[in-house]
């Protein structure tokens, strides 16, 4: 691992590294906000995962979490969304695949199953390097993200319910194998067969008999993506169903970008601190 750069902010410290990643087989880079209560034992730790077209940058600079997180004395990872490099294939041209857009799948299709593999990347790899590098609390696991990002979170609690104790979203994609940004990605990731999709699809995932303890989402009625990308309504009725406790607020007027995220930042820091202090 080697550190790219670190800033003091809060008390704790932000700080960018990269390292040689075996899983997705290139360079990756990712962020660690560690908060100045680390001085005194490890911390719990709060992943984020970001949307289409960002990286780890998105977040650490526009989503305004380390005031709060400093005050809660939450470590913040920031992974990229993707693999990145010369050799890693792309669709330049097309901002809803390729770099920027790895879905957090394991990609199982070529030219891309030896890169695209964030899934394991997110939940194996990435945290490994966090536990032997970082005063981070292993036992102590929340997770949540925006659009793509917020996809990725629900899919990854719902697939490691013993790893996370809260996992909560902003403007997921709740059903990316029906959402037209989506589809055409997880087809070209992970086959033409749409059974297989269903394992990376929070409302497949609840239908076919998983389970987590509650969710929290955020959502903009003024997003533009709502209607067709988004649709939280499809995993309300899911979750319901189920019996699984969701709080889905309505943001009046909000939109799809980080004014709406940093907006609601606190309260999602919050809420998940409350549950990791939790017995």
């Amino acid at each position: 691992m080697k550190t790219v750069s670190t800033a003091l902010s809060h008390g704790g410290v932000q700080g960018v590294y990269s390292h040689s990643s075996e899983t997705c087989q290139c360079d990756m880079t990712f962020a660690v906000f560690v908060p100045p209560q680390a001085e005194d034992g490890p911390c719990p730790v709060l992943w984020y995962l970001s949307g289409l077209t960002c990286t780890h940058a998105n977040v650490m600079d526009k989503g305004e979490y380390r005031r709060m997180a400093a005050e809660l004395g939450m470590i913040v990872v920031c992974p990229d969304t993707s693999p990145r490099g010369d050799n890693v294939p792309d669709e330049p041209d097309n901002w809803q695949f390729g770099k920027g857009a790895g879905f957090y799948v394991d990609a199982t299709q070529e030219p891309f199953a030896k890169n695209y593999r964030m899934y394991s990347y997110i939940t194996e790899e990435l945290p490994a390097l966090i536990a032997g590098n970082f005063p981070a609390d292993m036992n102590r696991q929340s997770i949540f993200g925006h659009s793509m990002g917020g996809h990725g979170a629900l899919i990854i609690a719902l697939k490691n319910t013993d790893r996370f104790k809260s996992c909560s979203a902003f403007a997921p994609i709740v059903e990316p194998s029906t959402a037209g940004w989506s589809k055409p990605a997880l087809e070209k990731y992970l086959g033409a067969d749409a059974t297989v999709w269903r394992q990376y699809d929070a409302c497949a995932l609840v239908a076919d008999g998983a389970r987590f303890s509650e969710f929290l989402i955020d959502q903009g009625s003024a997003d533009g993506f709502l209607d067709e990308g988004l649709r939280p309504w499809l995993f309300d009725k899911a979750c319901s169903e189920a019996g699984i406790p969701l709080t889905l607020n309505m943001r009046e007027g909000y939109d799809h970008s980080y004014f709406f995220i940093s907006t609601f930042m606190d309260n999602h820091l919050a809420w998940h601190a409350r549950r990791l202090a939790a017995d």
